[in-house]
């Protein structure tokens, strides 16, 4: 088991190894495996990839986030601007249903509403938005449009864990209810746990899922 420091010193090495990101923005904290994030990325895009990079950390047991992003003066952009821009983008993207959505901007914060199919679709949107310059935060109300299940969804969940998560699969406990699905158990990684929630995510029917997984090392 890695020790407080030692995890410290990975993170850190893994933010300065990522292209997209300038570690020199960050701070980072390690209590009992958990990461405190802190700092003032300069875009939204690269406060992001700070979460992504340290979620690739092996030994990471859970991430905080304390980031406040301030942008540079070039890449300040007025409310209305974002708006255009983010209208424009998802007008472009082939998989973001953009007539399904509504957008909201107040002081760099983007608001997404309305209903999709899938969840692919809502975080297709986000990954899209996120890379705008003048965008400070994203909140994410869009909500999925109810499809029936199958009997067998549990079952197709538990089928793509077992192809997704390695071994830690027989570890995690699958729970279907009115197309909310529970997870639960042990992984050994944020990876795993992030793999356990996306292939969740994925099955027909799920309209929300609920992750108590835990990482032990």
């Amino acid at each position: 088991m890695k020790s407080d420091s030692q995890l410290k010193q990975d993170v850190l090495d893994e933010l300065a190894w990522d292209p997209e990101i300038d570690e020199r923005d960050f701070g980072v904290q390690v209590k009992e495996g958990i990461v405190t994030l802190t700092g003032h990325p300069r875009s939204f895009h690269a406060k992001h990839c700070a979460e992504r990079a340290a979620r690739r950390v092996s030994g990471v047991r859970a991430i905080a986030v304390e980031m406040d992003v301030q942008l540079p003066g070039d890449a300040e952009r007025a409310d209305a601007d974002i708006a255009w821009a983010v209208e424009n983008a998802l007008s472009w993207n082939s998989v973001v249903p953009a007539s399904a959505m509504q957008v909201a901007v107040e002081h760099g914060v983007v608001t997404l509403s309305g209903q999709v199919d899938w969840d692919y679709q809502r975080r297709a949107a986000v990954d899209v938005i996120r890379q705008l310059n003048g965008v400070r935060d994203i909140v994410n109300q869009m909500v999925l449009n109810p499809r029936t299940s199958g009997t067998d969804i549990a079952q197709r969940i538990e089928d793509a864990l077992r192809r997704q998560a390695a071994q830690d699969a027989r570890h995690i406990k699958v729970m279907v209810k009115d197309g909310v699905v529970t997870l639960s158990g042990q992984v050994r990684s944020m990876a795993e746990r992030q793999a356990a929630f996306n292939a969740a995510w994925i099955a027909p029917g799920v309209m929300k899922v609920v992750d108590d997984l835990r990482v032990t090392l």
